[in-house]
């Protein structure tokens, strides 16, 4: 079923990470309804606004960072492609500053 997906490792944390996130929001919003909040967007949003937003630039930072990890390779002159973990912290260090300051 899974076939077509080179299942790694980073990226089953990657998808099991949105799911613990999409799991704990529901949770949280049950506990505590959400109001509008402005931060740095140019939008009020809610909590589940700024969470959609930070997964789909977590979700792109991941695929520039896989689609340039072999350029930066030659570009530093490193011997293999950088991890793909790499790719992982700077998405979630992004979804963490949208979620909290967006």
């Amino acid at each position: 079923m899974f076939e077509w997906m080179a299942w790694t490792t980073p990226v089953a944390v990657f998808f099991s990470c949105i799911v613990l996130m999409l799991v704990g929001m529901t949770v949280w919003e049950l506990k505590s309804p959400t109001r509008l909040e402005r931060g740095f967007l140019p939008m009020e949003t809610t909590r589940g606004d700024r969470l959609f937003i930070g997964l789909l630039s977590a979700a792109y930072v991941n695929l520039v960072f896989v689609g340039i990890s072999g350029k930066l390779a030659g570009w530093l002159s490193l011997e293999t492609d950088p991890s793909i973990w790499i790719g992982f912290v700077l998405s979630m260090v992004l979804l963490a500053l949208i979620m909290r300051k967006g």
